[in-house]
């Protein structure tokens, strides 16, 4: 079976140890040297970013976030152990783990790192689709004959760059599709990779829950598990014609996602025609504090996807559903496009306001559309909100100064009482 070393690349067959180096992270698979579609996803990306700007938060459990919104953005892997997720209101956080080391985010910092991790992967291949700072599809079809070596080993080699330039771990999953990639990414994080071949992937989706579908929800894994869906092989149980009169188009994709088919291309150039993101809960909500702050997650999730797309957004849109399933939708065109976290959240926290009353609510999104290129972006700031264009270029040149001098560089004032 061909057989690839983590650490030194050597590539031979299958052993529980490198015969050249001789260390035992060995990855081998059947198809290991001929599937080239891949999906690498960087490891609690923000909270490693700051772990490895401050060593002293090396061993430490880290959550990245919190403020008067008091949600996480993300937490490190130490944290997650102890039950502490994205999304999750910081006072529940530290309960679960009080003596985590709770750290702002520094999105100028965030925005570099990933600049550089995508200059490597172009490197190896232009068929690069970023889906956020830490995320992207790569296609290595055909650059075997550029780099004299397998995309498999072509993909550890960028691995160990990332980790011994920028000093940060990745995941990544190697298939034969973007929808088969993107779950290998997750199957062994952190520092994963995982291969899931043509022949087996019949078998290995069989037993497993169709929540691993990107894309289903709370909501629609509850229309699934309705009708006795609840795996992968009780969705090949159904017709195609059935699922669509039940599920309409979104039935043909279940069809074919169930068999493991995914054709879709991984493009660079891909265009975007809005961008957004969205959040079921488990109980409906009229938490204040609460839908805050999941509009803040989400503002940053949004504005986190257009920079690494190189893209900003002019009109904005709150999405929420009532207890009773009804969609409200409110937009807002601004007068110039932005990509700035802070000027989504309080654009899309008035329009919240206006239908605050409406609830109890079992799901918020946050969106931005009318996309056009960064360099047109927050260029003369909000005049209806004069501290609006100070906050951003107070955060951006504070970041400037981080990444340069160090986290520690430069303080506010609070931070000296």
């Amino acid at each position: 079976m061909p057989a690839l070393c983590r650490d030194c690349l050597e590539t031979f067959e299958t052993g529980t140890r490198c015969p050249a180096c001789g260390r035992p992270r060995i990855l081998s698979h059947p198809e290991l040297f001929s599937l080239s579609v891949a999906h690498m996803d960087c490891d609690a990306f923000y909270a490693s970013v700051e772990k490895r700007d401050d060593p002293s938060l090396r061993d430490k459990p880290v959550i990245v976030g919190g403020g008067r919104r008091g949600v996480v953005t993300t937490a490190c892997y130490i944290a997650r152990i102890k039950g502490v997720r994205s999304a999750m209101p910081m006072f529940k956080a530290l309960k679960l783990c009080p003596e985590a080391e709770v750290v702002r985010g520094r999105m100028s910092v965030y925005v570099e790192v990933s600049r550089q991790i995508r200059a490597m992967m172009e490197a190896l291949t232009p068929a690069v689709e970023p889906l956020s700072l830490d995320e992207a599809f790569l296609d290595l079809t055909g650059t075997d004959r550029l780099h004299h070596a397998p995309p498999a080993r072509m993909l550890a080699g960028l691995a160990r760059r990332i980790e011994t330039e920028l000093g940060l771990s990745v995941s990544i999953g190697l298939s034969h599709n973007k929808f088969l990639a993107k779950i290998a990414s997750d199957l062994d994080k952190p520092d994963g990779f995982s291969v899931i071949g043509k022949a087996e992937t019949l078998a290995f989706l069989g037993p497993k829950p169709v929540k691993l579908i990107w894309g289903v929800g709370a909501v629609t894994r509850e229309a699934l598990e309705t009708v006795g869906i609840r795996t992968f092989n009780d969705l090949r149980r159904w017709d195609k014609a059935d699922l669509h009169a039940r599920f309409g188009s979104g039935g043909d994709r279940l069809w074919h996602l169930a068999r493991g088919e995914d054709y879709r291309r991984v493009s660079a150039n891909a265009p975007v025609k809005s961008i957004s993101n969205e959040t079921t809960f488990g109980e409906d909500t009229t938490d204040t504090d609460i839908l805050e702050g999941h509009i803040w997650r989400l503002a940053e999730k949004v504005t986190d996807r257009a920079k690494a797309k190189g893209i900003a957004g002019r009109v904005v849109t709150l999405k929420v559903k009532r207890h009773d399933h009804k969609i409200l939708t409110k937009r807002l065109a601004l007068r110039e496009p932005t990509q700035i976290g802070d000027r989504l959240y309080h654009t899309a926290r008035d329009l919240f306001d206006q239908v605050a009353a409406e609830g109890p609510f079992r799901l918020i999104g946050v969106g931005l559309s009318d996309l056009v290129p960064e360099a047109g972006a927050d260029l003369s700031g909000d005049l209806l909100d004069a501290q609006a264009d100070r906050r951003a270029g107070a955060e951006k040149a504070a970041d400037r100064i981080k990444a340069r001098f160090g986290k520690d560089a430069i303080l506010k004032g609070r931070a000296l009482r």
